[in-house]
């Protein structure tokens, strides 16, 4: 597998049913493994759906989403095994993206087993491995998903995107069920993964305060559209676009009130 991740979308559109909703309107961005991007914005502005088309779970009606310079809804199986092994999602909802009658390790191995071609014995000295490097106690894996608390379970399911040592992490709401002290804890371990592996991150979230922690480039969608795209600090004191001077006055509004995730 290269070494190299990089997603770029050229134009895209992601529109449902004819005549029906344009989730996402037009939106060229890049993002590989150096980058650690935040995607902000209100509910329906198009956030998850960039994420879907990100990963491989939906494609553009128009335009076009590469990986490495390949379009990911042209890829044979080979490729698309790549591009699994190279990207992986976080996903915001723990509750139904494990099976409930399946135990975490069961579902933290299956990445290894499916994608890297691991026998049983190899991956789960994989799989303790990264759960330690994450704070859980390995023998916790033996568990069902409703056997552990909302926080660990959270953890897992970044231990099944991490397993298999990614190039780049895309977290969809990954902490906003969370409260803001497991939040902290959760959000240090990515960018602790990011840092230590080299690994690019794209972090989505409505939450500023979480975005702003993880990221140093962040993007601003609303409507379906990117409005705004920069370094943290230029989009946080310095804003162009109204919408984004609207909800980082919002979030100073609130913040203090709010609580805030540790910098």
């Amino acid at each position: 597998m290269s070494t190299s991740a990089t997603v770029q979308f050229s134009d895209v559109v992601r529109a449902f049913g004819r005549g029906g909703h344009t989730a996402v309107d037009g939106v060229s961005l890049l993002v590989d493994e150096t980058s650690r991007v935040g995607v902000v914005g209100e509910s329906g502005s198009g956030k998850s759906t960039l994420v879907r088309m990100l990963v491989g779970l939906d494609h553009p009606s128009a335009g076009t989403v590469e990986f490495n310079g390949r379009s990911i809804a042209a890829m044979l199986p080979d490729e698309l095994r790549a591009f699994r092994l190279a990207v992986q999602l976080v996903a915001q909802d723990t509750t139904s993206s494990f099976d409930p009658r399946r135990t975490l390790r069961d579902a933290v191995r299956r990445p290894l087993e499916v994608l890297r071609g691991m026998d049983v014995a190899a991956a789960d000295g994989a799989v303790d491995a990264t759960l330690r490097g994450l704070g859980l106690d390995p023998q916790l894996a033996n568990r069902l998903p409703h056997q552990v608390s909302g926080g660990q379970r959270q953890r897992f399911a970044i231990a099944r995107a991490l397993v298999v040592r990614p190039r780049l992490l895309v977290c969809d709401e990954a902490v906003s069920a969370l409260d803001v002290s497991v939040q902290g804890a959760v959000l240090n371990l990515v960018k602790r993964y990011c840092r230590e592996h080299g690994a690019g991150l794209v972090f989505v979230s409505h939450g500023l305060p979480a975005t702003a922690f993880v990221a140093d480039r962040l993007v601003v969608m609303h409507r379906g559209r990117v409005v705004e795209d920069g370094p943290r600090e230029q989009v946080l004191f310095r804003p162009e676009h109204a919408y984004t001077r609207t909800l980082v006055d919002a979030h100073r509004r609130t913040g203090d009130r709010r609580g805030s995730v540790p910098a």
